[in-house]
């Protein structure tokens, strides 16, 4: 299973993207984002990216219990639907702000 390193950030993520994918695109169904320790907004653009190239082969992708700074701000971006690979509500009336 791919494991990035302890850091996701804008300073490494498109490293981490290419590596990601590259697990995905070899068949990988998890990746195991319990170690990243610091994170910003490209980690979370970098896991929604992994989440959509797995769809885009038919697969569910798995990224287990995230670690509390990047569910804070998946929380904060409103997309944890999204990574825990749950459907995002559809009307105005679902979603809560």
């Amino acid at each position: 299973m791919f494991k990035p390193g302890a850091s996701l950030t804008f300073t490494n993520a498109s490293t981490v993207l290419r590596e990601g994918l590259a697990a995905i695109a070899a068949g990988q169904t998890g990746i195991d984002v319990s170690a990243v320790a610091t994170v910003d907004s490209s980690a979370v653009a970098t896991l929604l990216a992994w989440r959509r190239a797995a769809a885009q082969r038919g697969a569910a992708l798995d990224f287990g219990a995230l670690p509390a700074n990047l569910q804070s701000l998946a929380d904060l971006y409103g997309v944890t639907a999204l990574l825990q690979g749950v459907a995002a509500p559809t009307s105005a009336t679902d979603r809560h702000h």
